[in-house]
């Protein structure tokens, strides 16, 4: 019974999800086809969330986190950080894929707001090799979108979080 109740509850938040693409694809995108990609949950520890929280100078809504790892053989050639956050009344569900401390680029997995608000390619093309040391903000190197304000806002601080996220568990590592 409860393996039919967790069924059909994903598939309904499933129906409502409106799915761009998949992680897994976008890092096969990046890193080539012949990779391997796993995924590991990371549950944050409370030294580790306060540390996050610092860092992206956000109030996390959650402290489990889902990291990508792109690796070739035995070395590792890149991470996913994927970050689900509200923009109005839905989330907006956002892989950052990060190699050798930059960002390289930024992909939206799912959209759940109307399909208009979501930002162009060209304004999120000035999210690609930013150093995960640089902490974006609105208005100061991310200009807004008209139309589309929460939208960007909820995709820089995702950035924020992402690095804090990649630069407290990964990074040297």
């Amino acid at each position: 019974m409860k393996k039919f109740t967790l069924l059909l509850l994903l598939t309904l938040l499933s129906l409502q999800a409106q799915i761009l693409t998949s992680p897994i694809d976008v890092m096969k995108e990046s890193y080539g086809a012949d990779i391997e990609v796993s995924k590991k949950n990371y549950l944050l520890h409370a030294d580790e969330a306060a540390e996050v929280q610092k860092l992206a100078q956000l109030k996390l809504d959650t402290k489990i986190y889902r990291i990508y790892t792109a690796r070739k053989g035995d070395k590792i050639l890149g991470y996913g950080v994927l970050v689900s956050r509200k923009v109005r009344a839905n989330t907006a569900v956002v892989l950052y894929t990060i190699h050798d401390d930059i960002l390289q680029t930024i992909d939206i997995i799912a959209f759940n707001e109307p399909l208009e608000y979501v930002p162009t390619t060209t304004w999120q093309e000035q999210f690609n090799n930013v150093s995960t040391e640089k902490y974006l903000q609105l208005n100061r190197e991310i200009p807004t979108i008209t139309g589309a304000t929460l939208s960007a806002r909820s995709i820089t601080d995702g950035s924020r979080l992402a690095f804090a996220l990649y630069n407290t568990l990964l990074k040297g590592k």
